[in-house]
């Protein structure tokens, strides 16, 4: 990721963060579901660490996908189908 990509999304999730309350541990924000990311990873494992009860191996953010709607958007159902 390049520090041009960092410094975006940065300022664009700091736009969606639901509240400044929202900030857990220094390492989650909330944010408004209205920004797409293509994320690109090589495997799909279970996961109790998660909620979603999977985890993307070596997953990397491809790109930010505003041509997409969020309503087009691949749902979690869609990774755990991975999963066989």
């Amino acid at each position: 990721m390049t520090d041009e990509m960092l410094a975006w999304q940065t300022e664009r999730f700091t736009e969606l963060a639901l509240s400044p309350t929202t900030v857990h541990d220094h390492y989650v924000v909330e944010i408004r579901p209205e920004q797409v990311v293509e994320i690109a990873f090589d495997g799909v494992q279970r996961s109790t660490r998660y909620p979603g009860g999977v985890a993307l191996r070596f997953a990397r953010v491809v790109r930010y996908r505003d041509d997409k709607p969020v309503d087009e958007a691949d749902t979690i159902e869609t990774v755990r189908n991975y999963l066989g």
